[in-house]
């Protein structure tokens, strides 16, 4: 993905272990917030289209909480349970599923309203790093990332 192919309003932060994207939404933090732990609108926030939905797990994540979602890559659907491993309400959640890495958002109130969200892929955690580098990434996930949280300001652009 070129800088010209960036959905409008948003912006990338990069380095060797995370790709992060960050956009400006029209909703209060708690709203964002709460959009995005549910795994049932993860299908809509896929910015990458590989969620497919969810098959357990609580309908509103918190600490600690496993949920499965059936997901497809390369034309090939499987399915993979995540744990939440940071979580403090109204501000943070991440996940992570057998391989370590995280998938993190991130909301906070913008300056003049609304909210500021963060999704963020980040490899130092994952038990293979070096294999993940190898598939190309985090670099691999900028576009998903940059999707993703166009896709949550939409959401909330569209009522």
């Amino acid at each position: 993905m070129s800088d010209d192919e960036i959905p409008d309003g948003v912006t990338i932060e990069m380095d060797r272990d995370t790709v992060s994207a960050t956009a400006a939404v029209d909703a209060p933090p708690a709203e964002v917030f709460d959009y995005v732990r549910r795994p049932a609108n993860h299908l809509a926030i896929s910015g990458d289209e590989s969620v497919q939905g969810t098959t357990i797990g609580p309908e509103v994540l918190s600490e600690g909480d496993r949920f499965g979602m059936r997901m497809k890559m390369y034309g090939l659907p499987y399915r993979v349970t995540s744990k939440v491993v940071e979580f403090q309400q109204g501000t943070r959640i991440a996940w992570c599923h057998f391989g370590g890495h995280r998938w993190r958002w991130e909301v906070e109130d913008a300056p003049g309203g609304g909210s500021k969200v963060t999704e963020t892929f980040d490899l130092s955690t994952a038990k293979l790093p070096a294999a993940i580098r190898l598939m190309g990434y985090p670099k691999g996930h900028r576009p998903n990332v940059a999707r993703s949280v166009a896709n949550v300001a939409a959401h909330f652009a569209d009522g």
